[in-house]
């Protein structure tokens, strides 16, 4: 009896699934040949590209062929328009797949054994098609392959899809960079489809230049052009208006003396983004008068280039914005558009409905900022606003995600605003987006760590990024997941090699996960020496109040004379050394030069997390009294200075606790800027100074303050900040005592929602405590919503804490 086909085919299946052969999954390109119908004027430098990455983690040096070869094992790399120069097998390949638009690819297989075929709609189609098959690649020494199944034809949904690398010193990372460094780093960015690099000028409101720098800024940007024009991308250059006069002749001369020669310099340049202010505010008449004649020495060297104008302004009016809008509607020949980007007051949205339909906007993401930025992390706890501080390494990918989907439908695409390589993770996943906001962000974690970690770190190099991400969420002290993050990267490191241990990248993430597990045990044990003081301090009567407070003290102090877990803050030392070695990081002020509240979170290690400054300090003031009855008096007042009274309420609008009295507006999915809805803020404040560095207990006049005081509730420029009391005494009579902290030091009225006016505009930022009576008409039906308001002007609106006693 013979076996029929069909049984045979059974019986042949049975036998290598029980035996553990698989059939091929992949392609091997490992000695595949490069070829390419295309000429070399349009190939530009893609093919080096694939050259170069697959040799840095193979070592195989793939050749390019000078004729097609016939018998497979070939990456086909052509542009559409050449296609009719292939044999019909690869042209009835790529014609089955959809069409693309300007800057989309085709890649597939075909029909030829190890072959891939990528198909550009133009040059820079060819280059982001280079691009995916790397990503999509397994490459391990000595192996090139590739999912046999891959088969895609995509263009991207916006046309601007960039990131800003300013080489400056404000910068964490990228005033280190080399040359070659800024062509890799750019090169990486192209490969997830970024089209448009944004540069800095020399003259910026920074230094003119940091102990980090290779060569000068002037040199620099010429080179990042010369870069960027070698693979086709885009250059845009960010010019804030830093001059002192822009009406008097002499003035202006002396500035387009400077545009000239900087504009002149650049072998690209494609736009350039005007900030109305941060810094070089100046009236909207004045303006655009001005940059008609910027728009005519850059059009002398560079004639399709426009330049772009964000309405940024700290303390913007409506007539202010009046005039700008009505000058970006006059269609200006050498006008771009307009950029919405941080501290810009009206909702993207809204400026979209205020625009002509010919006006593009463009946006500019803060995607390298935790707080006091254009997108905060929503909700964040306090030890990491003080530890990691504004600008730490930060991978948000679906926070990320989040923002971008919320507003992108409303411009052409984005050029995010960064300050180094903390944000590494974020642009990836930006340009991605910015590519198809459909794209999961999963898929461009596994290709990021795929990519960068190499593919048997494809899964956990992308989940351990997630749990980055998600270390972040809810409260330090009982988020248990931050542990496990350690261990997922703790994981990896041990089986790792030499080379991805040594890799940027893998370091950046594994410094933040023991920095991390590191701050919430500190957080947990410095917690339990603050409730021991405080359970010390309530024996004050019995055994005195100077003996009290120095066991207090020696209870707080042992934060600092026994310290937990040493070999975690040493392995962020070290991380910290390597990653200013290989990439520049300068994540500490004294030994990386970092500038104070620009990355340097390695110097911030070890920041008090309890209210220690604060109680210590309090026990040197009543030390100074002349009785025991007074010191007695002032310690039960400092134990319980949160005490509202019999029948009264306390809330700090810092804690998870009494958020829910903050009455909302639009979920944060919706408004992730938080132009139209309340947010947390973060410092206490000091009088005189408009931005304070680290986020530490002191303000107002230097004095030592409260934790609570770090944190507040607040919303920007003229948006109302309400907060809800019910459960009320309808009979009672209430006094509020308020606590006005933040960096902002507005000019704010306080009323009710029934309009009675608890006080008139004063202003904040002096003295921290006010009381006030509250009407007793307000509370009559046992509720009440007070409300918040600044001035025109003002930055916004900030609450810390509300005593709301019964009298």
């Amino acid at each position: 009896m013979r076996y029929g086909t069909p049984l045979r085919f059974l019986i042949l299946l049975l036998l290598t699934l029980r035996s553990g052969i698989a059939f091929p999954q992949s392609i091997d390109l490992s000695k595949s040949q490069i070829f390419s119908t295309t000429d070399k004027a349009t190939l530009l430098r893609s093919i080096e590209v694939l050259q170069n990455e697959v040799e840095k983690r193979t070592g195989l040096r793939l050749p390019v062929a000078k004729k097609m070869p016939k018998s497979g094992g070939v990456i086909l790399i052509v542009q559409e328009n050449d296609l009719g120069k292939l044999p019909e097998p690869y042209r009835k390949a790529i014609a089955a797949l959809p069409e693309t638009k300007s800057e989309g690819f085709k890649l597939t297989t075909a029909g030829q054994p190890n072959t891939i075929i990528i198909a550009g709609k133009d040059a820079r189609g060819i280059l982001y098609g280079i691009g995916r098959l790397l990503r999509k690649a397994e490459m391990t020494p000595g192996k090139f392959g590739i999912n046999n199944q891959v088969s895609l034809s995509t263009s991207p949904k916006y046309p601007m899809r960039g990131h800003q690398l300013g080489y400056r010193p404000k910068t964490n990372a990228y005033d280190a960079f080399t040359v070659a460094g800024f062509d890799q780093y750019i090169r990486e960015l192209a490969l997830f489809g970024a089209n448009t690099i944004e540069v800095l000028p020399p003259r910026t409101d920074d230094d003119p230049t940091s102990r980090h720098m290779k060569i000068p800024a002037a040199q620099m940007i010429v080179e990042q052009s010369r870069i960027c024009k070698s693979y086709g991308l885009d250059v845009s250059i960010w010019y804030p208006n830093m001059g002192k006069n822009y009406v008097h002749p002499d003035s202006i001369a002396k500035e387009l003396a400077e545009r000239d020669q900087v504009f002149a310099s650049l072998p690209r340049l494609d736009g350039v983004f005007v900030p109305a202010g941060d810094p070089g505010e100046l009236e909207p008449d004045v303006l655009f008068a001005w940059l008609e004649k910027e728009a005519a020495v850059l059009q002398k060297y560079h004639p399709k280039a426009k330049i772009w104008v964000s309405p940024q302004v700290f303390r913007p009016t409506q007539k202010w914005f009046d005039a700008f809008f009505s000058h970006a509607n006059k269609e200006y020949s050498w006008f771009g558009g307009v950029v919405f980007g941080p501290w810009v007051k009206i909702p993207v949205g809204k400026i979209w409905e205020m625009l002509k339909p010919t006006i593009p906007i463009r946006h500019y993401p803060d995607i390298t900022h935790n707080y006091s930025a254009q997108y905060p992390v929503p909700h964040w706890d306090l030890a990491w606003a003080m530890t990691l501080g504004r600008e730490s390494i930060n991978p948000r990918p679906f926070d990320e995600k989040a923002i971008h989907n919320a507003l992108d439908q409303y411009g052409i695409g984005s050029v995010s605003y960064s300050e180094g390589t903390n944000d590494d993770v974020n642009k990836f996943v930006w340009s991605d987006q910015d590519w198809d906001p459909e794209m999961p962000v999963m898929e461009t974690l596994r290709d990021y760590s795929r990519l960068f970690f190499g593919p048997e770190y494809q899964e956990a190099g992308a989940q351990a990024l997630v749990h980055l991400e998600k270390n972040w969420r809810g409260e330090v002290l009982t988020n248990e997941g931050i542990d496990i993050t350690l261990r997922q990267w703790q994981s990896m490191e041990k089986s790792a090699p030499l080379k991805l241990l040594q890799n940027p990248r893998f370091q950046m993430g594994l410094i933040r996960a023991y920095f991390d597990a590191y701050t919430r045990q500190r957080l947990v044990y410095e917690t339990e020496l603050e409730q021991h003081a405080r359970r010390t301090l309530t024996s004050a009567a019995t055994i005195g109040s100077v003996k009290a407070m120095r066991e207090a003290e020696t209870s707080l102090a042992k934060a600092w004379k026994e310290p937990i877990l040493p070999d975690y803050q040493q392995k962020c030392y070290s991380l910290a050394d390597s990653l200013y070695k290989s990439i520049g990081a300068q994540l500490t002020m004294k030994k990386h030069g970092a500038m104070s509240g620009r990355g340097n979170f390695i110097d911030l290690i070890n920041m008090p997390l309890n209210d220690a400054p604060f109680l210590l300090d309090q026990f040197k003031r009543i030390e100074q009294l002349d009785s025991e009855a007074a010191m007695l008096r002032e310690i039960d007042q400092l134990l319980h200075r949160t005490d509202p009274g019999p029948g009264g309420f306390y809330d700090h609008f810092g804690d998870p606790e009494s958020w829910y009295r903050v009455v909302p507006n639009l979920p944060w999915e919706e408004d992730p800027g938080s132009l139209q809805s309340p947010r947390i803020g973060f410092g206490v404040g000091l009088v005189g100074e408009e931005w304070v560095d680290e986020i530490q207990a002191t303000g107002f006049k230097g004095q030592v303050t409260p934790r609570a005081w770090m944190k507040q509730a607040k919303t920007l420029y003229d948006q109302p900040l309400r907060i809800r009391y019910d459960n009320l005494d309808p009979d009672a009579t209430y006094r509020i005592r308020i606590s006005y902290t933040g960096r902002f030091r507005s000019r704010m009225k306080m009323t009710t929602d029934n309009g009675q006016t608890i006080h008139d505009f004063i202003q904040t930022g002096e003295q921290p405590t006010f009381e006030f009576n509250v009407p007793k008409t307000a509370t009559t039906d046992g509720k009440v919503i007070f409300e918040w308001s600044c001035g025109e002007g003002e930055r916004g609106s900030q609450v810390t804490e509300i005593w709301l006693m019964k009298q």
